[in-house]
């Protein structure tokens, strides 16, 4: 199909030069429901819409003076911050931040545009950095705002909370929804926040996003000190806030949709120059890829193979206005494909860094098959038991390499069962596995380990 319009540039021209502040009387938090709905179905009956914030809409601050005025303003506030970022995720190739949202107690909403002020965050950076932030979802949003300076000094990730805490539904309205009794409108999330201006609708969602997280925040903090997990809460948080951006996985290219059904190494290489080719257009014009040249428009020219700008246009896409400007482009990266000796060609599996895809562990090592089996049956016991979802307990591809290998000379510390508990724990620890995750998992994890016909 063909590429959608690209989004409409950029503007330095931006009219509204407001200070960017809220009106200056704010009820602040409103409290937390009393009483918790039991079920979704009576929060749905009851929920209060909640369509418009309690202010209105704070003008966004575009320039320099205004956020320095915001900073000053926050600062004046109280307790934790509730923050949020809208990117442009599907439209842009970077994950930056195109509207920052942020709340405080006593201080109401500030909404900034950091694109026009990037270089100007710093008095921002010195009022908020030293609070605890709250947001929802943190890892989505926290890589884009440190890029502009913006890190806090402490965490609450009211989804991750909500995880811990047993919810079955963590989505933002929805944890509002069950905790505060409020029905929290939606709908712009995956709109291109690159878009200036940015319509009055879009703000106003962007603004209730942070209505109500300081509430929000309390409600989540109460359930889990109810269930005594404040302490693995916070672990998690701070695990968060200091992850540092993972490098990105070699072979991404493999993941092009559609690249199961070639055949041939020759192919393979066509992908991957393509791919190639596509992912240095689309992060020079911070496009996202898939808008530059879809991946069935790939997968398309590896199986023709053409062999001549005529025969790549005459291929679904590559015709159109958007990509014929790049036809010397696709057709160099297929030449240069079809030039490879056969010992330069990629292989036709993807080479594993760990332990091969759970489906082949039976052929291949029935033995760890076995191991992973009883450890995932572990792992499910101790999930119901302390109502954690599975993968927030261990990560699942931690589990895999301790049962794929993790261990291999563990044996030698069975003199006591402590041993081998002891060497699971410090296989976690080495791999990232907070104290609360370690103690509810290693010593069950040994057990699983071992093979029931040795007893």
């Amino acid at each position: 199909m063909p590429v959608v319009e690209e989004p409409e540039h950029l503007s330095g021209d931006h009219p509204d030069g407001g200070t960017g502040l809220p009106p200056a009387s704010d009820p602040g938090p409103r409290g937390v429901a009393a009483d918790t709905a039991s079920d979704s179905d009576t929060a749905e009956s009851t929920a209060v819409p909640l369509l418009v914030p309690a202010d209105g809409i704070p003008p966004v601050c575009r320039t320099a003076e205004a956020v320095a005025a915001a900073a000053e303003h926050l600062a004046a506030g109280t307790g934790p911050l509730a923050v949020d970022a809208e990117r442009a995720s599907g439209f842009r190739y970077s994950s930056r931040a195109y509207l920052i949202q942020l709340r405080r107690a006593g201080t109401g909403t500030v909404l900034i545009d950091p694109i026009p002020v990037a270089d100007a965050l710093q008095p921002l950076a010195e009022a908020i950095n030293g609070l605890e932030w709250i947001l929802h979802s943190a890892d989505q949003d926290l890589p884009g705002l440190a890029e502009l300076g913006l890190r806090p000094a402490a965490l609450f990730d009211t989804e991750l909370g909500g995880r811990l805490a047993g919810f079955p539904r963590v989505g933002l309205a929805a944890m509002v929804e069950q905790l505060l009794g409020r029905a929290l409108r939606k709908g712009h999330g995956a709109a291109d926040w690159s878009t200036r201006p940015l319509p009055e609708a879009w703000l106003n969602y962007a603004a209730l996003d942070v209505e109500l997280l300081i509430e929000l925040r309390s409600a989540v903090a109460a359930s889990l000190a109810d269930q005594g997990k404040t302490e693995w809460a916070a672990q998690e948080f701070e695990h968060i806030r200091l992850l540092e951006p993972s490098a990105p996985k070699p072979d991404r290219w493999r993941r092009t949709s559609g690249i199961h059904t070639l055949r041939r190494a020759r192919q393979l290489a066509i992908v991957r120059e393509l791919w190639t080719t596509r992912d240095a257009l689309a992060r020079g014009r911070d496009i996202a890829p898939s808008r530059i040249l879809p991946d069935s428009a790939i997968i398309a020219a590896a199986k023709a193979d053409p062999a001549s700008i005529g025969q790549l246009r005459e291929l679904p896409v590559f015709g159109g206005p958007r990509q014929r400007r790049y036809s010397r482009e696709w057709l160099g990266a297929v030449e240069r494909a079809r030039l490879l000796p056969d010992e330069e060609l990629p292989r036709m599996s993807q080479p594993y860094d760990g332990p091969p895809p759970v489906n082949r562990w039976e052929r291949r090592d029935p033995v760890a098959a076995a191991r992973l089996a009883r450890a995932r049956a572990v792992m499910t016991r101790i999930s119901e038991r302390v109502a954690v979802p599975v993968e927030n307990l261990i990560s699942p591809d931690l589990v895999r390499r301790l049962c794929w290998d993790g261990l291999p000379d563990y044996r030698s510390d069975q003199d006591t069962t402590g041993g081998v508990s002891a060497a699971v724990e410090g296989f976690l620890e080495t791999h990232g596995a907070r104290p609360w995750q370690r103690e509810l998992a290693a010593e069950p994890l040994a057990a699983a380990l071992a093979d029931p016909s040795e007893d």
